[in-house]
Parts: structure tokens; C-alpha cells; sequence
């Protein structure tokens, strides 16, 4: 009877000092999502909210630029906030097609309202967004799966508006520019700008626009947006992370957004800017050191990550969800691409481009040349199939 007694005494203590191990776990990790949040969040002159296309009705808090997350950053404490590129690439297109306009993609919570002068647009973060992917390293991460390579290899429903059905929320499909520099390990430096469809991180599966930066190889620097210090914000009209607005309809009209990222040969920065007018922001050259003087590959593609350990291939599509021959008004598509070269001019990447694929039964890339599309290739895919298991 006794020695019953104290086996059951010692039980209770034990799990009551399990209760309280995990009271201050859990404590440790509010107070931890408290000051991120209190970090990301500045102060708002102005709070926009859209309610349409998000579930989590999207708030979008317009921040002055002495609040500037940049700030934030030891390196640059003392920084100047260039608001427009000193130069250009030479012989620039500034011109855009009537049907490029129409077709441009657009953020439609400006709708609701625009950011007053001397301040920019964020995205609130909120403590959801934080729990829905499990910890704070993950929602400011890339998955270690998504360092790019560097050597090279050698059915459709019309008439639906669409973007990349994705399996389950903590996996992704993008579409996207890297820029790239340094061994592919932990010394790669990346700057990076697409759209991606995340619910696991935006809490809906709207396609949403994001940048990304690494000087390490994905291990301990960057993350998405303005989840850390890097990235320089400078347009009033454009929002990181917020929904893009247009899809394609399969079989119809297309929407499309043009990129370009370029490097300011007078401050060093590297400019991004969005369908020919908008000036987004930088990512000034001293956050890296293999990109701070040029890139030495740039890629253009479409990507999706899905869970080690899952025993079939996902599901999840890759653009439309269609293969790159179905082709035009089927298939997702980048055109006209350019580099930009050591003179500051825009020219095809010609002679050491190629193709790279990883399941090519799975998703898949056709690549082409037009007069005025230039070098362009379709590229997706369905994910699991009879052929990709």
C-alpha cells in the first residue's frame, strides 16, 4: 500500500512539473511572437482593409518613412532612403502595348484607398500567420529544399479562371526571377522576386506577390518581404505580399506582369520594377557580399516544395497545372527575357542558356524564340499522374 502511494505521488509531480515546463514554453514563445509582431508592425498614418479577395481580410497599414523597416537593420542605421534609381539600363522599353496594359496585373486594395505622401504600404502580419506554420524560423524561411541548381540536364479544363491548385497548406507553387552569386552552398547570395500561392504562410490560396533575399544560402539570412531587415520599400502603390488581383482564364484572356531587376552602377542597389511604371524598391548592395559588385547566373521559373517524406508525389501544379506543350492560353509562360550586361544594356541571354528540370513527368519546360515575344518558354505541370508518382 505504500510503496503504491508513492508511485502515484510521484507520478503527479511529475506531471505537474510537465504542466509547467509547457506553461513557460509557451509563455517564452508568446512573448518571442509579441516582439516580432511589435516589430513588424510600425506604426500606421493610415490602415487599409480588403476583405474580398482574403479571408483574412488582408489590412494593409501605411507606414512614414522615418519608420522604415530598414531602419531596423546595424547596417544601416545611418542609410539614406534613395527613392528613385540615379540610372537606367541603356535603351530601355518604356513603352508598353495596349494589350500589355490591359493585361497588367494590379494590387486592388488601393481601391480602398492609397498610402499618403512619405510613407509606404505593408502587409499587417498577425499572430495567425506566425502559428499557422508552426514557429518563427519557418515563417521567415525558405524550405532548405529551395537552393536553385546550377548544372543543367539534359488535361485541361477551359474557360475557368485559375491559379496552381496546391495540395496542402505547408507546401507552395511560385513562379519567380532569381538573381544568384557565390558557391551553391552556404555562401549562395539570392535576391529573388515572383508570386506564389502559400497558404501555409498568407493563410488563403490567392497568388501573392513576394521578394526574397539570402547571403548564406538559405541557413541563418533573409527571408520573404519585409520579415527582416533588407529589402527597401519605396513606392506608395505596392504592397509585398498583398493578392494579385488578375489570373489567366485557361482557353482566354491572360493576365501578365512584367520584372525587371537591374543594378544601379552609380548607388550599387539593386532596383526592382514592376509592369514598366512601378518602382518597388531595392536591396541595397552591402547586404551581400558575392552580389554586391554583379550576379553570375540569373533563372527564371516555376518551383514547388512539398514534404520530404510523403510517399507519392504531390499534387500540387506547377503555373496553370497544364504542360509546357499545351502552349498559349494552356500553359504558364515567361517571354522576352533579358539580362542585363556589363555595360548597362539589355540584351538575350544568348549562348550559355539552358534547360533544368528535376521531374520532367511531372511538371515540365518548352523553350522558344519569336520575333516579338523573343526567347520565351512555357512551362508546368499537374504534379501526380499515372507518369509521376
Amino acid at each position: 500500500m505504500i510503496s503504491r502511494m508513492m508511485t502515484r505521488f510521484v507520478l503527479i509531480i511529475l506531471f505537474i512539473a510537465a504542466e509547467i515546463t509547457r506553461s513557460k514554453f509557451n509563455d517564452i514563445r508568446d512573448a518571442e511572437i509579441n516582439r516580432l509582431l511589435k516589430k513588424l508592425n510600425k506604426p500606421a498614418l493610415k490602415s487599409i482593409k480588403l476583405i474580398k479577395f482574403s479571408p483574412d481580410e488582408d489590412i494593409i497599414d501605411c507606414v512614414h518613412m522615418k519608420n522604415h523597416p530598414i531602419y531596423d537593420h546595424p547596417l544601416f542605421k545611418n542609410h539614406t532612403i534613395q527613392m528613385r534609381p540615379s540610372s537606367y539600363p541603356k535603351e530601355w522599353n518604356n513603352k508598353s502595348s495596349d494589350t500589355e496594359k490591359q493585361n497588367t496585373v494590379i494590387q486592388l486594395w488601393t481601391i480602398n484607398g492609397k498610402c499618403p505622401k512619405n510613407s509606404i504600404p505593408i502587409r499587417r502580419t498577425k499572430r495567425e500567420d506566425i502559428l499557422r506554420v508552426g514557429s518563427i524560423e519557418r515563417y521567415m524561411k525558405k524550405d532548405s529544399n529551395n537552393i536553385p541548381q546550377s548544372k543543367p540536364t539534359y488535361s485541361t479544363n477551359d474557360n475557368v479562371t485559375h491559379e496552381p491548385y496546391v495540395q496542402t497548406p505547408r507546401e507552395f507553387s511560385l513562379a519567380q526571377i532569381w538573381l544568384l552569386a557565390g558557391p551553391n552552398n552556404s555562401q549562395l547570395n539570392s535576391i529573388e522576386f515572383g508570386w506564389q500561392v502559400y497558404e501555409g504562410k498568407y493563410g488563403d490560396a490567392n497568388p501573392r506577390y513576394f521578394v526574397y533575399w539570402t547571403k548564406d544560402g538559405y541557413n541563418e539570412t533573409g527571408c520573404y518581404n519585409l520579415e527582416c531587415d533588407g529589402f527597401v520599400p519605396v513606392n506608395q502603390e505596392f504592397a509585398l505580399g498583398a493578392a494579385v488581383h488578375a489570373v489567366s482564364t485557361l482557353g482566354g484572356q491572360q493576365a501578365q506582369f512584367s520584372t525587371t531587376i537591374w543594378k544601379d552602377p552609380h548607388s550599387g542597389h539593386w532596383w526592382l520594377r514592376v509592369n514598366n511604371h512601378i518602382i518597388v524598391g531595392y536591396w541595397p548592395s552591402t547586404l551581400f557580399n558575392h552580389l554586391e559588385n554583379s550576379a553570375t547566373e540569373v533563372q527564371w521559373g516555376g518551383e514547388i516544395i512539398y514534404p520530404k517524406n510523403s510517399l507519392l508525389h504531390t499534387t500540387t501544379q506547377m503555373g496553370s497545372g497544364n504542360y509546357a506543350q499545351e502552349g498559349w492560353k494552356k500553359a504558364s509562360y515567361f517571354r522576352n527575357l533579358e539580362i542585363v550586361d556589363d555595360n548597362n544594356i539589355l540584351r538575350p541571354p544568348t549562348g550559355t542558356a539552358y534547360l533544368y528540370m528535376t521531374k520532367e513527368n511531372c511538371y515540365n519546360v518548352v523553350s522558344g524564340s519569336h520575333d516579338v515575344w523573343g526567347l520565351y518558354f512555357y512551362y508546368g505541370g499537374p504534379g501526380r499522374n499515372r507518369n509521376c508518382i
